[in-house]
């Protein structure tokens, strides 16, 4: 291409923009006083500790500075994701530049005495990060931990099709999995409903310290390689400034004509044969424009320019002068007038309003975010005339209510269900009947529910994607749903983690306004995995979500159906929030009619007085139950006692809101003391069936008075085997359950000691029977709640 697209005077402009943020950018990683170096520098102007990351920095606002320029020719509605780690010293000083910086944050003003604050700030004690956080506006991706940009991208493109994404993506980041998986995210985009992404693969050479593997490649491997992810790749490649300009000037007027002419011809003939979107690999020096010899070592287009090219300080005398001369050859005296303003002419170059990048309304998407059209969840009730007394599937319960939703949200298009092809295996099939899988590579004859658009993304198996989309989508002003097996969430640990601290972070910014939470919703668990084996078998995302800011995470273990409706439909009402849910698939007793459901999930926990006989005095003997699973196991252990022995004194508590069981000093939904013994007591013995691992609820309970408390649940047994024994091999069975409340209980005598031999004897009865029939004993299989276990005890 070899076209002039920019006049010389808009070149010279250009270029004298990306010197400004290149200046600003060098400013930020160094300079404590002196921002417009008025003084000759001194080592008293240089921060005490220089930390910050300049390899990617010129490079970013080299992009930066161009995609200014189209978005004011074409009027685009764009915002930037900044992959490559660290990239912040770019993206704050292009806001800067533009004017947003200064007017969500007054005190940085767009002047000398702003500047120097601007520059103090910057990886500073009290100041901001070195990445692109959340305190950077125009930011929806943090770029600390790499990976998740370009799923983040085309989580925000959906379902907004006059937007273009421009995700920056650096060559050591589209090493990781997560990265290289989501090429093939434009298979999923809709031309005609949904927006564009623009992946601008920045190849300045190296990592930390290793060369990348794509910047190694030859140009033809590394183009074909694009052309099979379904891309048409264009190559802007070299060191010369003014070449470059050019060069990328021209390449992205391309880009554009070709975004607009696939939308085009999508949008105005229904023509929907998947594009080969365009995207740009960029290849340019790490380090562009900074020092290229340090010490007798070549510094820009290596590795050594990865962080801080140059140490400034008393062990490097000679430094100070080579930092001088770096930032003098940007010239800033051309750039900034007296006062430290930008040139008018300069400052022209960027959009206005909310066409800034900085300022782009998706990008705070609290500001677009509408309340979901919810139906009332009760129509989908199950009718449960008595605890027990009829199963259910609880996720094909809430697969209704999740079609009712999409059905009425249709017109809004802000709802969506992401997972890794698990929608059917969970059992929420009904969304099916009103919409489809979104797909837009070639559709067979026996294919099923896919279709160009549709509000369930779950054709990629990965829950990296899933999970990028999903806060993309929610980042961007979107409701969702993330639904997967609960094992291999684990997949997903670490990008749940960087959104915790968004949400956390962005909840001290008054600026950013609350998005829709980020619901998960945990099928297939560790209970249900006796043809999948030990493979399949962890809860431990439970562990890991509790150890977040309580501000933040919220988990749930609903004990039925109805259960299931009401906290779901609390959820997608939440805002800002990472709710966990964890529900089952597979046919279980049903406990609470609908009325009695949404009580208990709005309490959280509670006594459930049907299933007690202590209601005279104190009980004897506490048997608590969180998760579907472990209730019933709870239910049947108290139905053989009370059967057994009618004059043990017996308190039944569910626990559907986790977080109850922690003080309400650590979390909000915490019990106070009061509450807490007023349920549990203060010394009677607790045995507490629990969905995941037992420690848990040690650490949740570790402060309360009552520490009389015995808790089983899973502990890393599991096989190919049948559904109960599953629960026996990790001691949550209905026997062993009984065994246990029997050696907490002395006074039981030899009424006890039967009764636990009896145990024994079933324990080992069920051993026999599932080795030689391959299934549970019948007693098991068809075991029921006896509404009237003890004479005069009803519900």
């Amino acid at each position: 291409m070899k076209t002039q697209t920019l006049s010389p005077e808009l070149l010279y402009k250009i270029n004298a923009y990306w010197r400004a943020a290149n200046y600003l950018s060098v400013g930020q990683i160094y300079l404590y006083d002196n921002p417009l170096l008025k003084q000759p520098l001194q080592l008293s102007h240089v921060k005490p500790l220089v930390v910050g990351h300049w390899g990617t920095t010129p490079g970013q606002n080299f992009i930066y500075v161009h995609l200014n320029r189209v978005i004011k020719k074409y009027d685009l509605n764009m915002f930037y994701i900044a992959g490559p780690g660290h990239g912040g010293p770019a993206l704050v000083a292009n806001t800067y530049l533009e004017g947003t910086y200064s007017e969500i944050y007054p005190d940085i003003s767009q002047d000398e005495a702003g500047m120097k604050k601007l520059f103090k700030q910057f990886s500073f004690p009290g100041g901001i990060s070195s990445h692109v956080g959340p305190s950077t506006p125009g930011s929806i991706h943090e770029g600390g931990e790499l990976g998740y940009s370009l799923s983040h991208a085309f989580g925000a493109a959906f379902d907004n099709p006059d937007l273009i994404v421009a995700c920056i993506i650096g060559d050591g980041e589209a090493e990781t999995g997560p990265l290289a998986a989501s090429w093939h995210s434009n298979k999923l985009l809709n031309p005609i409903t949904d927006g564009t992404v623009l992946p601008i693969l920045h190849l300045n050479g190296y990592k930390i310290s290793n060369p990348t593997v794509l910047a190694r490649m030859e140009h033809e491997e590394l183009d074909q390689y694009l052309r099979g992810c379904g891309w048409t790749p264009y190559f802007v490649e070299g060191d010369q400034p003014e070449e470059m300009h050019e060069l990328m000037a021209t390449t992205l007027e391309k880009a554009i004509e070709d975004i607009r002419q696939i939308q085009g011809n999508a949008r105005n003939k229904n023509d929907l044969t998947r594009p080969r979107w365009p995207m740009i690999v960029l290849r340019s020096p790490k380090g562009w424009s900074g020092p290229k010899i340090v010490d007798g070592l070549q510094v820009e287009g290596t590795f050594r320019s990865h962080q801080v090219p140059l140490l400034v300080d008393s062990d490097h005398p000679d430094h100070l002068k080579q930092l001088e001369n770096w930032m003098k050859s940007y010239k800033a005296e051309e750039l900034f007038d007296e006062n430290g303003c930008l040139m008018p002419e300069l400052a022209e170059l960027a959009p206005k309003g909310m066409r800034r990048m900085g300022s782009n309304p998706h990008t705070n998407g609290g500001s677009l975010l509408r309340d979901l059209r919810l139906p009332d969840f009760h129509i989908h009730a199950l009718n449960v005339a008595s605890p027990g007394a009829v199963e259910g599937q609880d996720t094909r319960i809430l697969g209704k209510f999740l079609a009712d939703i999409a059905k009425l949200n249709q017109s809004q298009n802000n709802f969506r269900i992401f997972g890794p092809d698990e929608t059917l295996s969970n059992l929420l099939g009904a969304v099916f009947e009103v919409t489809n899988r979104q797909w837009d590579a070639p559709i067979k004859k026996n294919d099923e529910f896919l279709a160009p658009a549709g509000a369930v993304v779950d054709s990629m198996l990965s829950e990296h994607q899933c999970e990028g989309w999903l806060e993309g989508y929610l980042l961007t002003g979107r409701h969702g749903v993330f639904n997967s097996y609960e094992a291999f969430i684990r997949i997903v640990d670490s990008m749940f983690s960087q959104h915790a601290k968004w949400l956390k972070v962005t909840l001290e910014l008054p600026w950013r306004r609350k998005i829709a939470s980020l619901n998960y919703l945990l099928a297939s668990h560790v209970w249900q995995q006796d043809h999948n084996g030990f493979t399949h078998q962890d809860p431990g995302f439970l562990d890991h979500v509790i150890n977040k800011k309580a501000d933040i995470v919220r988990v749930y273990l609903p004990p039925d159906a109805n259960c299931l409706l009401s906290v779901f439909d609390h959820c997608l009402r939440s805002r800002h929030y990472v709710n966990v849910v964890v529900a089952g698939k597979h046919p279980l007793p049903q406990w609470l009619d609908i009325d009695a459901a949404v009580l208990h999930c709005t309490e959280g926990i509670g006594i459930w007085q049907w299933a007690s006989n202590d209601q005279g005095g104190e009980p004897d003997v506490v048997m608590a139950c969180c998760g579907d699973t472990p209730t019933l196991e709870i239910l049947a252990a108290v139905s053989i006692l009370r059967q057994n022995l009618p004059d043990l004194k017996i308190r039944v508590i569910n626990v559907v809101d986790l977080m109850k069981l922690q003080s309400r000093s650590e979390h909000p939904h915490g019990l106070s003391d009061t509450d807490y013994d007023s349920l549990f007591t203060k010394d009677k013995p607790i045995i507490f069936g629990f969905h995941g691992y037992p420690n848990l609820v040690h650490r949740l309970t570790y402060r309360r008075a009552n520490q009389n408390l015995h808790v089983r649940g899973y502990k890393e047994e599991g096989t190919i085997t049948t559904t109960f024994d599953i629960r026996v091999q990790n001691d949550l069975d209905r026997f062993h359950l009984v065994e246990v409340v029997i050696d907490r209980l002395p006074h039981l005598g030899a009424k006890g000691a039967y009764l636990k031999q009896m145990m024994q004897d079933k324990l080992i009865e069920h051993k026999l029977y599932i080795c030689k029939h391959g299934q549970d004993m019948p007693e098991i299989r068809n075991w029921k709640w006896l509404n009237k276990i003890v004479e005069g005890v009803t519900r």
